[in-house]
């Protein structure tokens, strides 16, 4: 019997839990893939939003300027990567300028820091690469890069330190009320909670429809992406975004804190929920629409494309709070762009619903606190040789195309909610994320996969389930 079961271990979910974990509850989440942050969380486009974009008045508005104004000192507390570089919107004729105008006083209204209009002379002091087409840009100083990743696996370490149980490869199957609890059905045996929180990302509208008569639609609003190598680092130095449309924001060209340039989303509203796979047109369509923003975008130098769906409610709106007609039932729904940068702000408002309806108590032995993966490469000289010296594995380079070592890997491995496949490691210390995208350094972080969870090499997947690498020996063991 938990006090709280939070369905979904992305970010949403994952704040959610680290929020709780400061108060004298039992909570557990279950999630249905092998690891935190294979959702939504995991395919995005790593963006922390000013603010100014969301409907003046709404919850997404109200909680995207808490959750950027929280990023900062949230980011030295868990220790995961971010950067303030700020954000531009792009009028590309002043025909347009009147919507880049209503942009400016829609941030006004939701209270974003430092907004302005800059000129085509200006703004091409910021961004030489600008396209020729410009005459103006919203600058939003507040806008940042973040990395999902470890944003994500950062709140689900905290909470599991502090007493957060997590269940992987666990799928809901039912929910139904029962003897004043909620009993949830699952693959793997029966949970019963006094509170559930729905953060099920693109499922969220499937649990919510299981237990109330107001019914919750969302649609899977697939994105396509192509990341760039880091040899085109400086291409753009903030995020540039083009004016917003019916279906979002439209197609960004951004820095990532890790050096890399992406480009993207497309927005395809499909059935499939599951449907992650990158379609010709859409790669198309998203260098297309990047080229009227930015001149001479090097698409020649991708080392990747990929895909994410956004949990688009139909009304557009962030839905979190307790259902009137399922007591105890909390949706975290239709978490879309801009999910990310709320995240701190949306763990914190469901914790407070919580806690408000059961009264509890803080934890007197709450750890706000955590420290990520020591990266080799931030060291200086002399405390890197002394890092090496104690535990010679941080001298050996797996993956060379980002200089990650087998102590980080296995740090990654070793740690709460520790890394099981190559996605798993992938997201935890970038090893594979470089331009030959794993080619060489796979089999080596398959080795060590197995031996230190003591399985056979044919276990290891790439994400968990039946994504195995190996399918077999083409030669005896000796």
């Amino acid at each position: 019997m938990y006090d709280v079961v939070i369905i979904g271990a992305g970010v949403s979910g994952a704040a959610s839990a680290r929020e709780l974990s400061r108060y004298q509850l039992k909570v557990c989440v279950v999630e249905k893939e092998e690891d935190v942050c294979c959702g939504t969380s995991k395919a995005n486009s790593a963006v922390v939003h000013a603010g100014f974009d969301a409907d003046s008045g709404s919850l997404m508005a109200k909680l995207n300027v808490e959750g950027n104004e929280m990023m900062e000192a949230l980011s030295r507390e868990l220790d995961f990567p971010f950067q303030r570089i700020g954000s531009l919107v792009v009028c590309l004729s002043e025909e347009e300028r009147p919507e880049l105008c209503a942009l400016y006083e829609k941030g006004i209204r939701n209270g974003v820091k430092g907004l302005r209009i800059l000129e085509r002379e200006e703004l091409v002091r910021m961004e030489p690469n600008i396209s020729d087409g410009a005459v103006a840009a919203l600058y939003a100083p507040t806008g940042g890069i973040v990395c999902p990743f470890g944003m994500n696996i950062a709140y689900a370490e905290n909470a599991a330190q502090n007493g957060v149980e997590f269940r992987f490869d666990t799928e809901v199957l039912d929910i139904r009320r029962e003897g004043g609890h909620w009993l949830l059905r699952t693959g793997k045996g029966d949970l019963e909670a006094a509170y559930v929180v729905n953060a099920a990302g693109v499922y969220a509208d499937k649990f919510h429809n299981m237990v109330s008569a107001k019914k919750l639609h969302i649609t899977p609003r697939r994105g396509d992406y192509c990341l760039l190598d880091r040899s085109v680092e400086g291409f753009v130095n903030h995020t540039v975004f083009q004016l917003p449309g019916r279906l979002g924001k439209g197609v960004l060209v951004t820095p990532t804190v890790h050096g890399n340039t992406l480009v993207g989303p497309t927005a395809i509203d499909i059935e499939d929920k599951e449907g992650t796979n990158t379609t010709q047109a859409g790669i198309e369509e998203l260098i297309g629409k990047a080229g009227r923003i930015v001149k001479g975008a090097p698409i020649n130098q991708v080392i990747t494309s990929f895909a994410g769906l956004r949990a688009h409610e139909d009304g557009h709106e962030f839905c979190i709070g307790e259902l009137e007609d399922a007591k105890g039932f909390i949706d975290c729904a239709g978490i879309e762009s801009p999910g990310l940068s709320s995240a701190p702000a949306i763990g914190k408002m469901v914790a407070g619903i919580v806690r408000a309806g059961c009264h509890a108590k803080e934890s007197p032995h709450f750890v706000g606190a955590r420290k990520g993966i020591v990266d080799p490469k931030a060291l200086s000289r002399e405390e890197r040789a002394a890092l090496i010296r104690e535990n010679p594995a941080y001298g050996n380079i797996i993956c060379r195309c980002e200089m990650v070592t087998e102590g980080e890997i296995l740090d990654a491995i070793r740690r709460p909610l520790g890394a099981k496949s190559l996605d798993g490691v992938k997201r935890r210390t970038r090893a594979g994320m470089g331009r030959c995208q794993s080619g060489f350094c796979s089999p080596k972080v398959i080795e060590i996969l197995a031996r230190e969870w003591g399985v056979d090499p044919l276990e290891i997947t790439k994400s968990g389930g039946a994504s195995r690498i190996i399918v077999g020996r083409n030669k005896d063991e000796i």
